[in-house]
């Protein structure tokens, strides 16, 4: 008998190994009827239209919609796909550490974007990043720099954006980079758990064969009023 080996990432969405309603239920999206507003602005990298690496998460994703419990999960658009390098701020979360310190936490979201965007315009990194797939979870990827040096640089780009806009949140130093297909409206049931480890197996082992690399644009500053489109303002073009 095979014994499937579940990862800790899978574990996170198991009713059984973790009871806790999932995190953004309830004010980034509801049970029934789907994103709600939370506006907001972020750092990301989409990934490139019509690329290998675009074509790669969409037969990614399309694997995830397949499975049984797909009705589980919210998936966001294939349009809004994307990696966050550096958190922005977002209206349900107006905390210290959240927050640019200099700023009061009741300013509208509207003038914080206005006011951020003065702080990174002309804004420029040396150094281009290339990253990789680490493994599948339920909601999506983790993802990483390809490399020591490109991870080493995903980190100065993250430091850097904390000291111009004043903040730097609690995970600034582990924070996990991801690319997002979907959020958990219900946990999966025990027996659920080995096909959908066997899925996300298949789904890392895919992305690594076809897209090695990421094809990703450069880092842009966006803003959004909910999950399903980030609209980028400013572009930090990588200095060649």
């Amino acid at each position: 008998m095979t014994i499937t080996t579940l990862s800790p990432e899978l574990l996170r969405f198991s009713k059984t190994h973790n009871p806790n309603s999932p995190a953004h239920l309830g004010s980034r999206y509801r049970k029934v009827g789907g994103f709600l507003p939370e506006a907001g602005n972020t750092i990301v990298c989409h990934s490139v239209k019509g690329s290998r690496t675009q074509m790669a998460l969409i037969e990614a994703r399309e694997k995830y919609l397949a499975m049984p419990e797909a009705p589980q999960f919210l998936f966001t658009p294939i349009s809004s796909l994307h990696m966050t390098l550096f958190e922005g701020i977002i209206e349900s979360r107006r905390q210290q550490d959240y927050w640019p310190g200099d700023i009061p936490l009741d300013a509208p979201i509207d003038d914080m974007t206005e006011l951020m965007a003065a702080r990174l315009e002309g804004f420029s990194m040396a150094e281009p990043f290339n990253i990789a797939v680490v493994e599948a979870r339920p909601s999506g990827l983790l993802v990483d720099g390809a490399t020591e040096k490109d991870r080493r640089v995903m980190r100065a780009w993250r430091d850097a954006f904390a000291d111009l806009l004043g903040y730097r949140q609690p995970n600034h130093a582990d924070y996990q980079f991801h690319v997002t297909f979907a959020y958990a409206i219900e946990p999966l049931e025990d027996e659920a758990l080995p096909r959908w480890q066997a899925m996300l197996d298949e789904v890392t082992a895919d992305i690594r064969r076809k897209a090695p690399v990421f094809e990703l644009a450069p880092p842009a500053f966006c803003v959004f009023e909910d999950m399903n489109h980030f609209h980028e303002l400013l572009i930090f073009d990588f200095d060649s």
